[in-house]
């Protein structure tokens, strides 16, 4: 007999007391029959009306909105962004909390997952428990930073740019992002009726004027005249194969980090931050202290952000590898590390590419894996190489600590961790671990 289906609980309320932060821009709490509530737009130690928005009877966890706040935090200020709060834009999660108090709640984060998926305390992992803003980034609360350079926007059937909604295909129609970087804001995507589009992503780079828009049409539908506020060049994503095409202007755009300039084709990868490429690179080269002559392995590398700054310090007599799976970003990190004779580029997969190389020794490591993490493999791999030093940048403090108990397993420690809030209002926070043997001279 087949079971009945069970009851949607989407729509229920609850008064709750809501508990700690949890991973994922949200805040835990339970019902009074004990079932798991992840909250958004709460704070810890409220007591809030919390409506259901997934799940149902018997479900391990639901999911919701506190859409009344019955007693609310010291740390709670009204959300500067009109699109923000319960069932509205879900790129940011904590426009409603003091810019002092979302760092907190980020380190809370980090120091919870890595008790629980790598057994460290934050004295441990040589982490003071800090989340440090980017220069300028330390505003008072009520304002928010604008620093994203690069903004997907949804289109409504109408032709409207917006932002998703949380965990949703439907569009919130917007007429300006605060976060958006003055670049991105500054050519007028919201205004423009963009018909026929599936989405619009605005691009605007640091350290040069270049602009790009990278339009991804819907099934059939023909491309418009892009007339924006500012001089733009525009790609295509063709929605068959996902090929990116050149309408006009560039099919790049220029970056800048560490004294040098990258070229990004394609809307390839390029961290969001204007501050961020520098602030990461500075934090990986000061805790590898590179050496002339060292041989360093850059993984994941991208357009070679760290494999130029390895390449400038290892000097002639050193060497670098870098290894990445796009296409597009290893012909950029050739093209931009062509003056460096001693750097190689790979492409493909680290974990199929890495074993074939041959290498057995390597001085230094940095890698910057995508949010799931670089695995047990290739951890296991990296740790049979010797390196006197491995940084490891990440995005996902869960996929950190659990690579950083892959990294004890195979004979390393981490020696310092920084962390560092380059995603305002978000809950994402990035990471730079350096890890060395556990044995100081093996």
């Amino acid at each position: 007999m087949q079971a009945e289906p069970r009851k949607s609980l989407v729509g229920e309320e609850y008064e709750v007391e809501v508990g700690p932060v949890a991973h994922g821009g949200h805040c835990i709490a339970r019902t009074s029959e004990g079932q798991v509530l992840f909250v958004r737009h709460a704070l810890p130690g409220e007591r809030v009306v919390a409506q259901i928005t997934e799940g149902e009877e018997g479900a391990r966890f639901l999911r919701a909105d506190a859409v009344r706040v019955l007693d609310a935090s010291k740390d709670r200020i009204d959300a500067p962004c009109p699109f923000a709060g319960p069932g509205r834009c879900g790129g940011c999660d904590w426009q409603h909390a003091k810019p002092g108090a979302q760092r907190r709640l980020k380190g809370e984060v980090v120091a919870e997952q890595l008790q629980r998926l790598a057994g460290l305390t934050p004295e441990e992992a040589g982490w003071d428990g800090t989340v440090m803003p980017a220069e300028g980034d330390k505003v008072p609360a009520g304002q928010v930073p604008a620093w994203r350079t690069r903004v997907q926007y949804a289109v409504t059937a109408d032709g409207r740019a917006g932002l998703r909604r949380h965990r949703s295909h439907e569009v919130e129609p917007i007429d300006h992002c605060m976060i958006a970087a003055e670049g991105v804001s500054e050519l007028g995507i919201e205004k423009r009726d963009w018909t026929g589009m599936d989405s619009v992503e605005a691009i605007a780079a640091t350290g040069s004027q270049d602009r790009q828009v990278v339009l991804t049409p819907k099934p059939g539908a023909r491309l418009p005249l892009v007339e924006l506020d500012r001089p733009v060049s525009v790609l295509r994503i063709d929605e068959r194969s996902g090929q990116v095409h050149r309408v006009h202007g560039r099919p790049f755009v220029r970056e800048r980090a560490d004294g040098r300039t990258y070229r990004v084709g394609g809307g390839g990868f390029w961290q969001v931050h204007p501050k961020a490429a520098d602030t990461l690179v500075t934090a990986v080269m000061q805790g590898l202290l590179p050496r002339k002559g060292d041989m360093a392995l850059d993984l994941y590398c991208g357009v070679g952000l760290f494999a130029g700054a390895l390449a400038d310090r290892v000097g002639e007599a050193g060497a670098v590898l870098g290894i990445e799976s796009g296409k597009r970003a290893v012909e950029d990190a050739r093209h931009n590390l062509a003056d460096f004779p001693r750097v190689r580029i790979e492409q493909g997969k680290v974990d199929a590419v890495l074993p074939r190389t041959g290498i057995t020794e390597v001085d230094l490591v940095v890698l910057d894996p995508p949010r799931a993490g670089a695995g047990r493999k290739t951890v296991e791999h990296l740790s049979s190489l010797g390196a006197r030093r491995i940084a490891y940048v990440a995005c996902d403090p869960a996929a950190l600590a659990r690579d950083l108990a892959y990294f004890r397993d195979g004979g390393y420690r981490v020696r310092t961790l920084r962390v560092f809030d380059l995603f305002p209002m978000t809950h994402h926070v990035e990471c730079v671990a350096i890890l060395e043997p556990a044995v100081k001279g093996s």
